[in-house]
Protein backbone atom coordinates (compact mmCIF):
# COMPACT_ATOMS: atom_id res chain seq x y z
CA UNK A 1 0.00 0.00 0.00
CA UNK A 2 1.44 3.39 -0.96
CA UNK A 3 2.07 6.24 1.49
CA UNK A 4 -0.90 8.28 0.25
CA UNK A 5 -3.33 5.47 0.97
CA UNK A 6 -1.69 4.88 4.35
CA UNK A 7 -2.24 8.53 5.21
CA UNK A 8 -5.94 8.22 4.41
CA UNK A 9 -6.26 5.11 6.55
CA UNK A 10 -4.59 7.02 9.41
CA UNK A 11 -7.15 9.81 8.94
CA UNK A 12 -9.93 7.23 9.09
CA UNK A 13 -8.53 5.87 12.34
CA UNK A 14 -8.33 9.33 13.92
CA UNK A 15 -11.84 10.28 12.83
CA UNK A 16 -13.45 6.89 13.62
CA UNK A 17 -14.45 6.38 9.98
CA UNK A 18 -15.56 2.85 8.99
CA UNK A 19 -15.01 3.26 5.26
CA UNK A 20 -14.08 5.94 2.76
CA UNK A 21 -15.38 6.39 -0.77
CA UNK A 22 -13.24 8.40 -3.21
CA UNK A 23 -15.04 9.40 -6.39
CA UNK A 24 -13.23 12.40 -7.94
CA UNK A 25 -11.30 10.98 -10.93
CA UNK A 26 -8.25 13.11 -10.15
CA UNK A 27 -8.13 11.73 -6.61
CA UNK A 28 -8.49 8.14 -7.80
CA UNK A 29 -5.54 8.81 -10.10
CA UNK A 30 -3.58 10.45 -7.28
CA UNK A 31 -4.06 7.40 -5.07
CA UNK A 32 -3.92 4.54 -7.58
CA UNK A 33 -2.25 5.71 -10.81
CA UNK A 34 -5.44 4.98 -12.78
CA UNK A 35 -7.14 7.92 -14.46
CA UNK A 36 -10.51 7.60 -16.09
CA UNK A 37 -13.41 9.92 -16.85
CA UNK A 38 -16.52 7.77 -16.22
CA UNK A 39 -18.90 10.52 -17.35
CA UNK A 40 -22.27 9.66 -15.76
CA UNK A 41 -21.28 6.14 -14.74
CA UNK A 42 -20.32 5.34 -11.15
CA UNK A 43 -16.63 4.94 -10.31
CA UNK A 44 -15.14 4.79 -6.84
CA UNK A 45 -12.13 3.83 -4.77
CA UNK A 46 -13.29 2.21 -1.53
CA UNK A 47 -11.16 2.08 1.62
CA UNK A 48 -12.80 -0.24 4.20
CA UNK A 49 -11.47 -0.02 7.75
CA UNK A 50 -8.96 -2.80 8.41
CA UNK A 51 -9.19 -4.13 4.85
CA UNK A 52 -7.37 -3.59 1.57
CA UNK A 53 -8.81 -0.92 -0.77
CA UNK A 54 -10.68 -1.83 -3.92
CA UNK A 55 -11.92 -0.12 -7.07
CA UNK A 56 -15.36 -0.18 -8.65
CA UNK A 57 -15.18 0.83 -12.32
CA UNK A 58 -17.48 0.73 -15.34
CA UNK A 59 -17.14 -2.56 -17.21
CA UNK A 60 -15.87 -0.84 -20.36
CA UNK A 61 -12.93 0.59 -18.33
CA UNK A 62 -11.95 -2.63 -16.53
CA UNK A 63 -8.99 -3.50 -18.75
CA UNK A 64 -7.59 0.02 -18.51
CA UNK A 65 -7.89 -0.10 -14.73
CA UNK A 66 -6.17 -3.47 -14.51
CA UNK A 67 -3.21 -2.16 -16.48
CA UNK A 68 -2.81 1.17 -14.67
CA UNK A 69 -4.01 0.84 -11.08
CA UNK A 70 -1.71 0.12 -8.14
CA UNK A 71 -4.84 -1.05 -6.30
CA UNK A 72 -5.24 -4.51 -7.76
CA UNK A 73 -8.66 -5.54 -6.44
CA UNK A 74 -11.03 -4.28 -9.10
CA UNK A 75 -14.74 -4.91 -9.56
CA UNK A 76 -16.45 -3.98 -12.83
CA UNK A 77 -20.05 -2.89 -13.19
CA UNK A 78 -21.98 -3.33 -16.43
CA UNK A 79 -24.44 -0.71 -17.61
CA UNK A 80 -27.29 -3.13 -16.84
CA UNK A 81 -26.19 -3.50 -13.19
CA UNK A 82 -26.75 -1.26 -10.19
CA UNK A 83 -23.35 0.00 -8.95
CA UNK A 84 -24.75 0.72 -5.49
CA UNK A 85 -25.77 -2.91 -5.09
CA UNK A 86 -22.19 -3.86 -5.99
CA UNK A 87 -20.85 -1.35 -3.46
CA UNK A 88 -23.08 -2.81 -0.75
CA UNK A 89 -22.07 -6.36 -1.63
CA UNK A 90 -18.32 -5.73 -1.57
CA UNK A 91 -18.12 -3.70 1.62
CA UNK A 92 -16.90 -6.17 4.24
CA UNK A 93 -17.85 -4.15 7.33
CA UNK A 94 -20.89 -2.61 8.91
CA UNK A 95 -20.80 1.12 8.18
CA UNK A 96 -21.70 3.69 10.77
CA UNK A 97 -19.53 6.61 9.64
CA UNK A 98 -18.62 6.99 5.97
CA UNK A 99 -16.07 9.33 4.40
CA UNK A 100 -17.23 10.90 1.13
CA UNK A 101 -16.05 13.75 -1.08
CA UNK A 102 -18.66 16.37 -0.30
CA UNK A 103 -17.55 18.75 -3.06
CA UNK A 104 -17.83 16.05 -5.71
CA UNK A 105 -20.89 13.92 -4.91
CA UNK A 106 -24.12 15.46 -6.16
CA UNK A 107 -27.17 15.06 -3.95
CA UNK A 108 -28.76 12.11 -5.77
CA UNK A 109 -25.54 10.09 -5.75
CA UNK A 110 -24.86 10.97 -2.10
CA UNK A 111 -28.29 9.68 -1.13
CA UNK A 112 -27.76 6.49 -3.12
CA UNK A 113 -24.37 5.89 -1.49
CA UNK A 114 -25.68 6.47 2.02
CA UNK A 115 -28.61 4.13 1.40
CA UNK A 116 -26.41 1.41 -0.08
CA UNK A 117 -23.87 1.49 2.72
CA UNK A 118 -26.37 1.95 5.53
CA UNK A 119 -24.14 4.65 6.99
CA UNK A 120 -25.65 6.73 9.76
CA UNK A 121 -23.52 9.78 9.05
CA UNK A 122 -20.85 11.05 6.69
CA UNK A 123 -17.62 13.00 7.04
CA UNK A 124 -15.80 14.96 4.34
CA UNK A 125 -12.98 12.89 2.81
CA UNK A 126 -11.83 15.89 0.82
CA UNK A 127 -10.12 17.48 3.83
CA UNK A 128 -7.11 15.11 4.09
CA UNK A 129 -6.80 14.90 0.31
CA UNK A 130 -6.60 18.69 -0.03
CA UNK A 131 -3.91 18.72 2.65
CA UNK A 132 -1.92 15.99 0.90
CA UNK A 133 -2.20 17.50 -2.57
CA UNK A 134 -1.25 20.98 -1.38
CA UNK A 135 2.43 19.97 -1.10
CA UNK A 136 3.81 18.72 -4.41
CA UNK A 137 6.32 15.87 -4.67
CA UNK A 138 9.42 16.10 -6.90
CA UNK A 139 7.66 13.81 -9.38
CA UNK A 140 4.64 16.11 -9.50
CA UNK A 141 6.87 19.15 -10.02
CA UNK A 142 8.58 17.31 -12.86
CA UNK A 143 5.25 16.70 -14.59
CA UNK A 144 4.21 20.32 -14.14
CA UNK A 145 7.52 21.58 -15.51
CA UNK A 146 6.96 19.47 -18.64
CA UNK A 147 3.42 20.83 -18.96
CA UNK A 148 4.75 24.39 -18.67
CA UNK A 149 7.49 23.74 -21.21
CA UNK A 150 4.94 22.39 -23.70
CA UNK A 151 2.51 25.30 -23.41
CA UNK A 152 5.34 27.77 -23.87
CA UNK A 153 6.36 25.91 -27.03
CA UNK A 154 2.72 26.01 -28.19
CA UNK A 155 2.55 29.75 -27.57
CA UNK A 156 5.78 30.40 -29.46
CA UNK A 157 4.54 28.39 -32.44
CA UNK A 158 1.15 30.11 -32.45
CA UNK A 159 2.68 33.58 -32.44
CA UNK A 160 4.24 32.82 -35.80
CA UNK A 161 0.71 32.78 -37.27
CA UNK A 162 -0.38 36.14 -35.85
CA UNK A 163 -0.87 38.93 -38.34
CA UNK A 164 -3.58 41.48 -39.04
CA UNK A 165 -6.64 39.83 -40.56
CA UNK A 166 -6.23 36.48 -38.80
CA UNK A 167 -9.11 35.66 -36.45
CA UNK A 168 -8.91 34.74 -32.79
CA UNK A 169 -10.39 31.32 -33.39
CA UNK A 170 -7.87 30.56 -36.13
CA UNK A 171 -5.06 31.10 -33.63
CA UNK A 172 -6.84 28.86 -31.11
CA UNK A 173 -7.03 26.14 -33.77
CA UNK A 174 -3.31 26.46 -34.40
CA UNK A 175 -2.62 26.17 -30.66
CA UNK A 176 -4.72 23.02 -30.37
CA UNK A 177 -2.86 21.48 -33.29
CA UNK A 178 0.49 22.35 -31.73
CA UNK A 179 -0.57 20.84 -28.38
CA UNK A 180 -1.17 17.48 -30.02
CA UNK A 181 1.90 17.73 -32.24
CA UNK A 182 4.17 18.41 -29.28
CA UNK A 183 2.77 15.55 -27.22
CA UNK A 184 0.45 17.07 -24.64
CA UNK A 185 -2.33 14.84 -23.29
CA UNK A 186 -4.75 17.65 -24.09
CA UNK A 187 -5.57 21.23 -23.27
CA UNK A 188 -5.95 22.14 -19.60
CA UNK A 189 -8.97 24.28 -20.51
CA UNK A 190 -10.44 26.01 -23.55
CA UNK A 191 -7.67 28.30 -24.77
CA UNK A 192 -8.36 32.02 -24.63
CA UNK A 193 -7.16 34.31 -27.42
CA UNK A 194 -8.73 37.78 -27.27
CA UNK A 195 -7.92 40.86 -29.31
CA UNK A 196 -8.60 44.56 -29.01
CA UNK A 197 -11.48 45.59 -26.79
CA UNK A 198 -12.36 41.92 -26.21
CA UNK A 199 -9.18 41.49 -24.18
CA UNK A 200 -10.93 43.37 -21.36
CA UNK A 201 -13.00 40.22 -20.72
CA UNK A 202 -10.95 38.05 -18.34
CA UNK A 203 -12.72 34.89 -19.49
CA UNK A 204 -13.88 35.99 -22.90
CA UNK A 205 -14.63 33.55 -25.71
CA UNK A 206 -12.48 33.62 -28.86
CA UNK A 207 -14.45 34.20 -32.02
CA UNK A 208 -14.23 35.46 -35.56
CA UNK A 209 -12.97 38.94 -34.66
CA UNK A 210 -10.00 39.79 -36.88
CA UNK A 211 -6.78 40.95 -35.28
CA UNK A 212 -5.81 44.52 -36.12
CA UNK A 213 -2.75 46.71 -35.75
CA UNK A 214 -2.57 49.02 -32.75
CA UNK A 215 -4.29 46.73 -30.24
CA UNK A 216 -3.58 44.20 -27.50
CA UNK A 217 -3.69 40.45 -27.97
CA UNK A 218 -4.15 38.33 -24.84
CA UNK A 219 -3.38 34.60 -24.58
CA UNK A 220 -4.40 32.31 -21.70
CA UNK A 221 -3.79 28.61 -22.15
CA UNK A 222 -2.38 25.43 -20.64
CA UNK A 223 -1.88 21.73 -21.26
CA UNK A 224 -1.95 18.45 -19.37
CA UNK A 225 1.07 16.19 -18.81
CA UNK A 226 0.72 13.09 -16.60
CA UNK A 227 -2.59 14.55 -15.44
CA UNK A 228 -0.99 17.81 -14.24
CA UNK A 229 -1.87 21.28 -15.48
CA UNK A 230 0.02 24.30 -16.72
CA UNK A 231 -1.66 27.71 -16.94
CA UNK A 232 0.06 30.70 -18.53
CA UNK A 233 -1.09 34.10 -19.73
CA UNK A 234 0.82 36.59 -21.86
CA UNK A 235 -0.29 39.80 -23.55
CA UNK A 236 1.26 41.29 -26.69
CA UNK A 237 0.98 44.42 -28.76
CA UNK A 238 0.01 44.03 -32.40
CA UNK A 239 1.98 46.67 -34.26
CA UNK A 240 2.53 50.04 -32.59
CA UNK A 241 0.16 50.51 -29.63
CA UNK A 242 -1.02 53.62 -27.79
CA UNK A 243 0.98 54.81 -24.75
CA UNK A 244 -2.07 54.14 -22.54
CA UNK A 245 -1.88 50.45 -23.42
CA UNK A 246 1.87 50.48 -22.81
CA UNK A 247 1.28 52.01 -19.37
CA UNK A 248 -1.30 49.34 -18.55
CA UNK A 249 1.16 46.65 -19.55
CA UNK A 250 4.03 48.10 -17.54
CA UNK A 251 1.80 48.39 -14.48
CA UNK A 252 0.68 44.76 -14.67
CA UNK A 253 4.27 43.62 -15.15
CA UNK A 254 5.38 45.54 -12.06
CA UNK A 255 2.48 44.02 -10.10
CA UNK A 256 3.38 40.54 -11.32
CA UNK A 257 7.00 40.94 -10.22
CA UNK A 258 6.03 42.43 -6.86
CA UNK A 259 3.67 39.56 -6.09
CA UNK A 260 6.32 36.98 -7.00
CA UNK A 261 8.83 38.77 -4.77
CA UNK A 262 6.36 38.53 -1.87
CA UNK A 263 6.17 34.73 -2.08
CA UNK A 264 8.04 32.88 0.64
CA UNK A 265 7.19 30.26 3.25
CA UNK A 266 5.47 31.70 6.29
CA UNK A 267 3.77 34.73 4.73
CA UNK A 268 0.00 35.02 4.38
CA UNK A 269 -1.55 34.61 0.95
CA UNK A 270 -3.19 38.00 1.49
CA UNK A 271 0.28 39.56 1.51
CA UNK A 272 0.92 38.33 -2.03
CA UNK A 273 -2.37 39.72 -3.30
CA UNK A 274 -1.78 43.06 -1.59
CA UNK A 275 1.69 43.37 -3.14
CA UNK A 276 0.21 43.28 -6.64
CA UNK A 277 -2.96 45.22 -5.86
CA UNK A 278 -1.12 48.12 -4.25
CA UNK A 279 0.93 48.80 -7.38
CA UNK A 280 -2.09 48.66 -9.66
CA UNK A 281 -4.08 50.93 -7.33
CA UNK A 282 -1.25 53.47 -7.10
CA UNK A 283 -1.29 53.82 -10.87
CA UNK A 284 -5.03 54.54 -10.83
CA UNK A 285 -6.18 51.18 -12.20
CA UNK A 286 -7.43 49.68 -8.95
CA UNK A 287 -11.07 49.28 -10.01
CA UNK A 288 -9.96 47.45 -13.15
CA UNK A 289 -8.12 44.69 -11.26
CA UNK A 290 -11.09 42.31 -11.12
CA UNK A 291 -9.64 38.99 -10.04
CA UNK A 292 -7.74 37.36 -7.19
CA UNK A 293 -4.03 37.37 -7.84
CA UNK A 294 -3.73 33.60 -8.17
CA UNK A 295 -4.87 30.06 -7.47
CA UNK A 296 -3.41 26.66 -6.71
CA UNK A 297 -2.42 24.46 -9.63
CA UNK A 298 -1.86 20.73 -10.00
CA UNK A 299 -4.18 17.84 -10.79
CA UNK A 300 -6.92 20.44 -11.12
CA UNK A 301 -6.71 23.77 -12.89
CA UNK A 302 -8.05 25.60 -9.85
CA UNK A 303 -7.26 24.06 -6.50
CA UNK A 304 -6.26 25.22 -3.04
CA UNK A 305 -5.01 27.84 -2.26
CA UNK A 306 -7.09 30.77 -3.47
CA UNK A 307 -4.76 33.77 -3.27
CA UNK A 308 -6.77 36.85 -2.40
CA UNK A 309 -6.73 39.65 0.12
CA UNK A 310 -8.91 37.89 2.68
CA UNK A 311 -7.00 34.59 2.74
CA UNK A 312 -4.72 34.68 5.78
CA UNK A 313 -3.62 31.06 5.53
CA UNK A 314 0.14 30.62 5.38
CA UNK A 315 2.32 29.86 2.36
CA UNK A 316 4.14 26.54 2.74
CA UNK A 317 7.15 25.05 1.03
CA UNK A 318 6.13 22.72 -1.80
CA UNK A 319 3.05 24.62 -2.93
CA UNK A 320 2.47 25.52 -6.60
CA UNK A 321 0.18 28.34 -7.63
CA UNK A 322 -0.32 31.04 -10.24
CA UNK A 323 0.49 34.74 -10.04
CA UNK A 324 -1.78 36.56 -12.52
CA UNK A 325 -2.57 40.22 -11.89
CA UNK A 326 -4.50 42.03 -14.60
CA UNK A 327 -6.07 45.26 -15.72
CA UNK A 328 -9.31 45.08 -17.71
CA UNK A 329 -10.80 48.32 -19.05
CA UNK A 330 -14.08 47.94 -20.99
CA UNK A 331 -14.05 49.18 -24.58
CA UNK A 332 -10.26 49.59 -24.44
CA UNK A 333 -8.57 46.29 -23.65
CA UNK A 334 -6.99 44.14 -20.99
CA UNK A 335 -3.59 42.92 -19.86
CA UNK A 336 -2.85 39.75 -17.90
CA UNK A 337 0.59 38.32 -17.14
CA UNK A 338 0.41 34.90 -15.50
CA UNK A 339 3.21 32.77 -14.14
CA UNK A 340 3.30 29.43 -12.33
CA UNK A 341 5.46 29.47 -9.20
CA UNK A 342 6.82 26.82 -6.82
CA UNK A 343 7.46 27.67 -3.18
CA UNK A 344 10.93 26.59 -2.07
CA UNK A 345 12.67 26.66 1.31
CA UNK A 346 14.49 29.84 0.28
CA UNK A 347 11.53 31.57 -1.35
CA UNK A 348 10.14 30.91 -4.80
CA UNK A 349 11.04 29.33 -8.12
CA UNK A 350 9.25 30.73 -11.16
CA UNK A 351 8.48 27.70 -13.32
CA UNK A 352 7.30 29.69 -16.34
CA UNK A 353 10.06 31.18 -18.46
CA UNK A 354 8.29 32.81 -21.41
CA UNK A 355 9.55 36.44 -21.68
CA UNK A 356 7.43 39.10 -20.02
CA UNK A 357 8.91 42.24 -21.57
CA UNK A 358 6.31 43.90 -23.80
CA UNK A 359 6.64 42.32 -27.22
CA UNK A 360 5.24 43.71 -30.46
CA UNK A 361 4.10 41.06 -32.93
CA UNK A 362 2.28 40.72 -36.24
CA UNK A 363 4.12 43.35 -38.24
Amino acid sequence: MNDRLKELYSFMERKCVDAMLITLPQHIYYLTGFFNEPHKRFMGLVLPKGEEPFLIVPLLDEEKAQKASRVTTIFACADTENPYDLLKEKLPVSISRLGVEEEHLHVARYRAVMAATGAEESIDAGEPLREMRMIKSPEEIGSMKRAIYLIEEVLAAALGHVKPGVTEIEIVAEMEYQMKRLGAEGSAFDSIVLSGEKSSQPHGIPGTRKIQNGELLLFDSGVLVDGYHSDISRTFGVGEIHEKLVDMYDTVLQANLAAISAVQPGVAFATIDHAAREIIAQKGYGKYFLNRVGHGLGLELHEYPSIHGNNHDIVREGMVFTIEPGIYIPQLGGVRIEDNVFVTREGVEVLTSYPKKLTIIGV
